[in-house]
């Protein structure tokens, strides 16, 4: 069983930065690849990045490429998105996920079901 906890959301300007964390539970986290997830209003759940569990493998949507990444510390069992010259078409809920029982060509293809575990999600708002 892994619980997943995201923090960090806010609201910010375009072209602005933040860092959300997602903190979870559980003694085989180093083994889990993670990804980060959204969802705007009226819209499907969007594929946003993928970390390996190692940390040694990352992967993106083509839509934040160059603008977010994706690390994770072991030691703390968080996973992090950093978020650079945010745009308003990147206002959603930020979800975390984790993915135990999926491999790595399989988690970044990028769909929900393929992850097991979710957190709450947490707010981003984008001004322009």
């Amino acid at each position: 069983q892994v619980q997943l906890v995201e923090s960090g959301g806010g609201l910010v300007q375009a072209g602005g930065s933040l860092r959300l964390s997602c903190a979870a539970s559980g003694r085989t986290f180093s083994r889990n690849h993670m990804g980060w997830f959204r969802q705007a209003p009226g819209k499907e759940r969007e594929f946003v990045a993928a970390i390996s569990g190692s940390g040694g493998n990352t992967y993106y949507a083509d839509s934040v490429k160059g603008r977010f990444t994706i690390s994770r510390d072991n030691v703390k069992n968080t996973v992090y998105l950093q978020m650079n010259s945010l745009k308003p078409e990147d206002t959603a809920v930020y979800y975390c996920a984790a993915a135990p029982n999926s491999p790595w060509g399989t988690v970044v293809a990028g769909h929900p079901n393929e992850y097991d575990y979710w957190g709450q999600g947490t707010q981003v708002t984008v001004s322009s």
